[in-house]
């Protein structure tokens, strides 16, 4: 628990950097922003980009928390594998975008750096999650395998 905080601040990092490399598009992106992509907009100016990685991760985090507080061990790290392995694939289906719809190609590649940021954050929060103990109730768990040998060597 007490390695929360560093992660928040990692995660503050990237969102920060992300949001100042999506503000970064390309002059044919921003163009195209201002004209057919209204709604993309506040992504030209570096803190909004920023605090919108920054929420969803955050999000991300609070569904990991959720997790960890209500499922059992096995259950819960097959879910942080599982949310590892939709952020390996969103990282995938976004390059490949960005690769092959010509609008987003032409964004730069600032730009497509600052969205691949969200993703890298996202596997960072499932990986964080997945190594560390489990915490159920407030108690943590772990193997209960050391226990059993010393109440058998304390017996004999």
């Amino acid at each position: 628990m007490k390695r929360n905080p560093a992660l928040i601040l990692l995660l503050a990092v990237l969102s920060v950097i992300s949001g100042y490399l999506l503000s970064k598009a390309s002059f044919v992106g921003k163009v195209g922003m201002s004209l057919f992509y209204r709604e993309y907009l506040f992504l030209k100016t570096w803190w909004k980009g920023g605090l919108l990685v920054f929420v969803l991760l955050l999000l991300v985090f609070a569904l990991h928390r959720f997790i960890q507080k209500k499922f059992g061990t096995g259950k819960a790290r097959t879910l942080y594998i599982l949310a590892c392995i939709v952020a390996i694939a969103g990282l995938y289906f976004t390059y490949n975008d960005f690769r092959h719809t010509l609008s987003h190609r032409l964004l730069g590649e600032r730009f497509h750096l600052g969205a691949y940021l969200f993703w890298f954050g996202w596997m960072a929060i499932s990986c964080f999650h997945l190594l560390q103990p489990l915490v159920n109730n407030g108690s943590v768990k772990e193997s209960s395998a050391p226990e059993t040998l010393n109440s058998e060597m304390s017996k004999g």
